[in-house]
């Protein structure tokens, strides 16, 4: 067919729906193993968010309609109430909005307070992503949190009598000399706080982080590959047990039946989008975007941001992708993924080609049990995830 564009078909497909992104790059400390772009000039947020609302206007175009909004950091819940209402009034004036938006605001839990909670009751957000990292303190202190386990008990109930009934937390494991028994304990502190998601990581020496620069001064000593793994495996088995679907290499969510008999699943709407590769907006310094075929992403300096947004101009660079990098994308963000891959979506979108490199590849790993292909989807099993990382790695095409 002449003129076909797989690209083209993707976004035509995905441009009447779309997730709104804003960074929100403050914070009071930094943690120290944080490697995203912030800064605790926190004097200058009320006009950082007056200058994301011009940005918002000047990139309005870009997406048809808004399904998912998502406030990062950063710490969006530093942010004054008169801020936030000024943020979600100016989306509001400048998006069409989907039904059932799902709002979603990373908090940190010594910011909700009574106060605050009051605040969210007037706000459009309906999910509060948590860093809580951990429940011991000795831990938290290690990480330089500005919180204790007792103000995490105290925000979710806040929280809940703020009708907030979608909470997710994040929590770490993999801390230096952290026992599995260490890491059972905070799993089941979790449980007892009856949330409906959790995100876990284990703890990763990024470059450029106080947390890395102890490694190599031998202050600290890197958890080993095998513990690590035991507590990701015992992870999986206790959440599951609870009623949480893995559906995300680092996601959980809990399925609770509805009063009308059918199951509801509290996953991410918006980091899903992600990895469905539906076309996202981000806005804000070091925020980045996703059209379907060009990435976008702003420059990581709060001063420059400010400056060029008020005269008019976004500063950031562009990268448009080719039918390799668009596959490849898709190799390691569905394959992360409960789904896994559509394998008649992929001919459909990329070729033949594609599809054959991709079974040709993935012959040794369904052989070993580390990949399955059922219902005409490529999912890794739970033995493939350990090594997730060289699956997606031999599965990239590479002209």
């Amino acid at each position: 067919m002449h003129g076909f564009s797989p690209t083209r078909i993707i976004y035509t497909l995905y441009n009447i729906m779309a997730g709104l992104y804003i960074h929100i790059p403050f914070c009071a400390s930094r943690c120290i193993y944080c490697a995203f772009y912030s800064t605790t000039s926190v004097s200058v947020a009320e006009q950082y968010v007056e200058t994301v609302c011009k940005e918002m206007q000047l990139r309005a175009h870009e997406i048809e309609r808004v399904d998912t909004i998502y406030l990062g950091g950063g710490t969006p819940s530093l942010l004054s109430a008169d801020s936030l209402h000024l943020l979600f009034t100016e989306i509001a004036r400048t998006f069409k909005m989907g039904n059932d938006v799902e709002v979603t605001m990373e908090c940190n839990p010594d910011d909700i307070t009574p106060d605050f909670a009051n605040t969210l009751r007037s706000l459009p957000v309906n999910r509060i992503s948590m860093g809580v990292q951990s429940f011991d303190n000795a831990r938290l202190k290690f990480l330089h949190r500005r919180h204790n386990n007792e103000q995490v008990y105290s925000a979710v109930e806040r929280l809940h009598e703020a009708k907030i009934d979608n909470i997710s937390i994040d929590l770490i494991f993999g801390f230096p000399g952290e026992t599995l028994s260490d890491w059972e304990n905070d799993i089941d502190e979790a449980l007892r706080l009856d949330v409906q998601h959790i995100s876990s990581y284990g703890l990763t020496y990024e470059e450029k982080t106080p947390l890395i620069k102890l490694k190599q001064k031998g202050l600290v000593k890197e958890i080993d590959e095998d513990t690590s793994i035991r507590m990701y495996q015992l992870l999986i088995d206790k959440l599951e047990e609870a009623g949480f679907e893995h559906y995300e290499i680092s996601n959980f969510a809990k399925i609770e039946r509805q009063r009308d008999g059918k199951l509801k699943s509290y996953h991410s709407r918006h980091n899903s989008g992600y990895w469905k590769g539906i076309p996202y907006l981000g806005l804000g310094a070091a925020a980045h975007s996703y059209d379907g075929s060009n990435r976008k992403w702003n420059v990581a300096d709060l001063k420059q941001y400010m400056v060029n947004v008020n005269q008019g101009t976004i500063p950031c660079e562009k990268e448009s992708l080719n039918t390799e990098a668009r596959y490849n994308d898709c190799i390691t963000t569905a394959l992360r993924t409960k789904d896994g891959i559509d394998l008649e979506w992929l001919q459909n979108t990329f070729g033949r080609n594609y599809l054959q490199h991709l079974m040709k590849e993935s012959k040794t790993y369904l052989d070993a049990g580390q990949l399955a292909l059922t219902s005409n989807r490529l999912r890794l099993t739970r033995k493939g995830i350990m090594i997730s990382d060289m699956i997606m790695s031999d599965l990239m095409y590479i002209d």
